[in-house]
């Protein structure tokens, strides 16, 4: 998307089908004008690595604060990020689904979000390297190259994850865990454990989540005054005020707000 001066663009580039499972999309943003663009990341529960070949873009996240310049992993996205595009900023963004970071990377404590640069958790320079070699090459041949960058790296999905992903639970009608267990004949207590490890989240922040994007997806696009009694009880609140505070939690703004910001803010969520 480009504004109508053509001073700053964004815009999602797809993935072919051998990384459909692996990445959601790209996302890119240019910022070509005098001023600073400011923007609110929503949470996806995704992991991204961000690369960026301009001015240090400035990130915020709960009272943390750290300048990107070259490359950084941020996630899972549990909570709103606010960002700030300098001019002369390019972004390059890179989603990650589902398991697609642990085949990647490995085994990674998630107590909370990481926000560090990929070189750390690998312990080597590899995407310091990458970087170098995608800042000399032209944008639109920059996403093919991470993907063959990538390649040799993806360990096939583990048989245990599997399991998670193929029983599909249904994370705001039913007890995920518990219908999971039931059908593969694991533990519970394993269930929890594999899917904190492979997602780096539990399937109770998700059930959280879940509800709170079925109501954001509802009231996308609303201009007028929307009905949030009826959305919070379509998408699986108990109550109105429910709804409030997950807004409040995962974007820092009211449901009323949202709709009269919405144009400034992203979301990496497919």
């Amino acid at each position: 998307m480009e504004d109508s001066k053509g001073i700053y663009a964004e815009e999602r580039i797809a993935v072919p089908d051998e990384f459909a499972n692996v990445f959601s999309y790209f996302y890119t943003a240019r910022n070509d004008s005098a001023h600073p663009v400011h923007k609110t990341l929503i949470p996806s529960f995704q992991t991204i690595i961000a690369f960026n070949f301009g001015s240090p873009a400035r990130v915020r996240f709960g009272d943390n604060a750290l300048w990107v310049e070259q490359c950084i992993v941020l996630g899972p996205l549990k909570r709103p990020i606010e960002y700030i595009l300098p001019p002369d900023t390019h972004l390059l963004v890179v989603n990650f689904r589902d398991d697609a970071f642990y085949r990647f990377f490995g085994p990674v404590m998630f107590s909370e979000m990481i926000a560090r640069h990929p070189d750390e958790l690998l312990e080597k320079s590899c995407f310091s390297e990458l970087w170098l070699r995608l800042k000399n090459e032209s944008p639109h041949r920059r996403p093919g190259l991470i993907l063959d960058f990538c390649r040799p790296y993806l360990r096939p999905r583990d048989a245990a994850f599997e399991c998670i992903t193929e029983a599909r639970p249904d994370y705001v009608r039913m007890n995920a865990i518990r219908t999971i267990a039931q059908e593969t004949g694991q533990s519970e207590r394993n269930v929890q454990l594999n899917h904190k490890k492979y997602l780096g989240y539990t399937a109770k922040e998700r059930s959280r989540y879940q509800k709170f994007l079925n109501a954001l997806r509802m009231s996308q696009g609303i201009s007028g005054k929307a009905d949030w009694h009826q959305i919070a009880e379509a998408s699986g609140y108990y109550d109105q005020s429910q709804l409030i505070h997950d807004f409040r939690h995962f974007m820092n703004v009211s449901p009323g707000q949202y709709l009269k910001f919405q144009a400034g803010i992203c979301q990496t969520a497919s």
